[in-house]
């Protein structure tokens, strides 16, 4: 017999900007089957909603949250040289409204990836202070402003791991993964926000497929091809998007 795992079942949250609230529609597909995660391992949108989760919030709590004021609240114009916006809207809210402020304080195991600038490698955390890693790893390059940790600039963990499963693949009995950030033919390029944005889901693809196979149940909602990653008035039709997307891969996973 094999040595037991430390854990009976991981998730890994994908990053995806506003379609990160398919991770919360596909939670709650996964609850509804009675299966509940116990280590988390997430990527920017995967990363804030893997820390509220681990923290204890419901699905529901965790939609009402983002969902109740205005995305432009959460975002402040920064120097150009810098980022085009600050996230200090977002690091209010996690301040605010996080129970843990440290990893150890959280009810699940979290690991969040964050990409370091200065060394050019994936970081993840698990331990210590939460906010400054879960900001890191929401803060899309250019767009924001980098986060300082120990004295390094961090951003998007998704730049370099969009989907990291390393951290707990040796450690759980059953994986699943949930990506929101499909690639497909898309076109409308008439921004350079939507142009960047574009160019760095192609740049990360290639970093997350080639995992699908390690994943016992892999989630991917293929409508969300349609969506873009500021998208978060759809918030409502992301989130029934990953519940169904969830549901549809579990009927499968089943029968199997």
């Amino acid at each position: 017999m094999g040595k037991q795992k430390k854990y009976k079942t991981g998730i890994v949250l994908s990053g995806g900007g506003a379609k990160g609230f398919a991770h919360l529609g596909a939670l709650k597909a996964l609850e509804e089957h009675s299966i509940f995660p116990d280590v988390i391992s997430g990527v920017s949108a995967g990363a804030i909603v893997g820390a509220f989760y681990a923290d204890g919030f419901s699905v529901e709590e965790i939609y009402k949250l983002f969902t109740q004021k205005k995305l432009f609240k959460y975002f402040e114009i920064a120097k150009p040289n810098s980022g085009l916006m600050k996230i200090t809207g977002l690091a209010g809210v996690l301040k605010e409204n996080l129970k843990a402020q440290v990893f150890e304080e959280l009810k699940l195991p979290l690991f969040i990836c964050a990409a370091d600038l200065n060394n050019g490698n994936e970081v993840f955390f698990s331990s210590g202070g939460i906010l400054k890693p879960v900001l890191a790893s929401a803060t899309i390059p250019i767009l924001f402003k980098p986060i300082i940790i120990n004295e390094n600039l961090f951003v998007d963990g998704g730049l370099l791991n969009n989907l990291p499963i390393e951290p707990i693949y040796y450690d759980c009995e059953k994986l699943i993964g949930i990506h929101v950030n499909p690639i497909g033919y898309h076109e409308g390029f008439n921004s350079l926000i939507k142009m960047a944005e574009r160019c760095m889901h192609l740049s990360i693809a290639n970093n997350v497929y080639h995992k699908i196979e390690l994943f016992d149940l892999f989630i991917e909602p293929r409508e969300l091809i349609n969506f873009g990653s500021f998208d978060f008035s759809k918030a409502r039709k992301i989130y029934d998007i990953g519940y169904e997307a969830a549901n549809k891969a579990l009927r499968k996973y089943h029968k199997l």
